[in-house]
């Protein structure tokens, strides 16, 4: 797990490789210390707010622990940035006591999701699950067709409708099918044009009513996907979505794309949404459970 998040950080941890280690490494802890340590987490994209937080812990820390050395001050910053990122129960997808499982996908274009949804269905499937797919994204064009043969590659049913079809009608029968199929996992893709966001929030609404009038607890995880290259950006869809309808985590995509991993970190604290997949690659096996401690390590090593 570990080199998994090493190979999603390597353009961040190229970026700050020096400047680590001239923070880290034969250095005593000064007001200097901070204020550098300060620039460095706001260029990898940390965000100027939740940067001033963790330096106020980390300070606290040092301050308790008598701490006068930069290196233990690295082991101090790597238990922060875990702690701030969720226990192993915040991160870890909710299991019904009843299948099927129902997690629905939310996210704009070109995140990943449909590549996730796939991702995720191979990974259950790995599992000994049975999976179904709920091809959601009636709008896009090729999004069904794109789904329909990542559900052959992986061995995942596929609840489909025709191109520009109602999104809820599809996701209603997914369902139902579910339920009738007996299977472990539906997966929910949904569209996520931004042509209006007026449009785009009412639709999301709906699928999430429909889901709860067929399975009333369901859907056991409303996962949003954000490409992490985007950056800040994701944060401000994160706060669209929340606005909606109550989300449960957050999917980052294309970690190994950006040389600012620490918007991690910024949009876990200013959504309060726990990170609960990291996706780094286009094979159907780059995709892993967050690991808070496995991230800080990789971030910080």
């Amino acid at each position: 797990m570990l080199d998994f998040f090493k190979k999603g950080l390597q353009k961040t941890r190229e970026a700050l490789k020096n400047r680590m280690e001239d923070l880290f490494v034969k250095r005593e802890i000064t007001e200097e210390f901070y204020e550098e340590l300060e620039e460095i987490l706001i260029s990898a994209d940390v965000g100027v707010e939740t940067t001033l937080k963790v330096n106020a812990a980390l300070r606290e820390k040092i301050s308790k622990g008598k701490v006068k050395e930069a290196e233990k001050a690295r082991i101090l910053l790597k238990e922060l940035i875990a702690e701030m990122m969720g226990s192993n129960e915040d991160i870890t997808l909710k299991v019904p006591v009843s299948s099927p499982a129902v997690y629905l996908l939310l996210g704009v274009n070109g995140v990943g999701k449909t590549t996730t949804a796939a991702k995720m269905a191979y990974s259950f499937s790995q599992e000994g699950k049975k999976v179904l797919l709920a091809a959601g994204d009636t709008f896009r064009a090729a999004a069904i067709e794109q789904l329909e043969h990542w559900s052959e590659a992986v061995g995942a049913g596929l609840i489909k409708h025709q191109t520009g079809g109602d999104p809820s009608a599809v996701i209603f029968d997914a369902v139902n099918a579910a339920v009738s199929r007996k299977v472990d996992i539906l997966l929910c893709d949904t569209a996520g044009r931004l042509h209006t966001k007026k449009n785009l929030v009412e639709e999301v609404k709906k699928i999430y009513r429909v889901i709860g009038k067929v399975i009333p607890d369901a859907p056991h995880e409303t996962l949003l996907v954000l490409d992490a290259t985007t950056g800040q950006n994701g944060i401000a869809q994160a706060l669209l979505f929340q606005e909606a309808i109550p989300l449960s985590g957050i999917i980052l995509t294309k970690l190994d794309g950006t040389a600012r991993g620490g918007i991690v970190i910024a949009i876990k604290e200013m959504t309060g949404l726990p990170v609960k997949m990291i996706g780094v690659g286009e094979k159907k096996e780059d995709l892993h459970p967050f690991d808070p401690a496995g991230f800080a390590e990789a971030l910080l090593v």
